[in-house]
This record gives C-alpha cells, structure tokens and sequence, in this order.
C-alpha cells in the first residue's frame, strides 16, 4: 500500500469538498485488489443503496491487506459512522502494513 500522509489526506479532502474522499477509495481498491482482495467496481459508491454493499466489500479488502490486523466490522464502521476520523485511521493502518515485499500470493485466474 501507498504511504500517504494522513494530514495531506484530511487536508485534500476538505480543500476538494470531498473530491479526494472518493478518489482515496478509488486508489485503496485498486492497491487493496493488487494484493488479492475482491473488490467490485468503484462505481457502485455512487449508487445508493449498492455504496453499501460497495462499502462492505471495501472493508473486506481492508482486513484481507492488513492480515486481520483490522476487521471487516470495524473498518465498515469507522468509515460508515466517522468517513473523516475512519479515513485517518484507515490510511494510518495501511502506512503500518508490511510493504509489497510482504504481499500476499495473487489468485490465479484460469
């Protein structure tokens, strides 16, 4: 995972009025899926209800790149309940993860 600075990523997303928020999950999927999550289409966060579901299998991905260090249900809940204290808490974990040297074996697709 990226190294992002969590002041720089609280700080772009109010300067964006939230632009940034969207674009920071669009990139933790994308990273997130290069480890082995499964992580559907980032266009399903702009359809309503489906942002839900979106959300879960984020999170989902987010205990799988972290090792269970933190869980689907906590992460869901922090960026459900605080998205802006969930995303500091969020990238300050993903700064702490072992980095690609570490990554975890890639599915094979057949």
């Amino acid at each position: 995972m990226t190294n992002r600075s969590v002041v720089a990523v609280l700080f772009l997303t109010f300067i964006t009025l939230g632009i940034y928020h969207l674009y920071w999950y669009v990139a933790t999927k994308d990273e997130m899926n290069e480890q082995g999550a499964t992580i559907p289409t980032a266009w399903l966060l702009i359809v309503p209800i489906a942002s839900i579901y979106w959300l879960w299998k984020w999170s989902e991905g987010v205990e799988h790149v972290t090792r269970g260090k933190m869980s689907a249900g906590v992460s869901f809940l922090l960026i459900f309940l605080l998205p802006l204290i969930g995303m500091a808490i969020l990238q300050v974990t993903f700064n702490t993860t072992p980095g690609d040297q570490d990554r975890l074996p890639r599915a094979r697709v057949a």
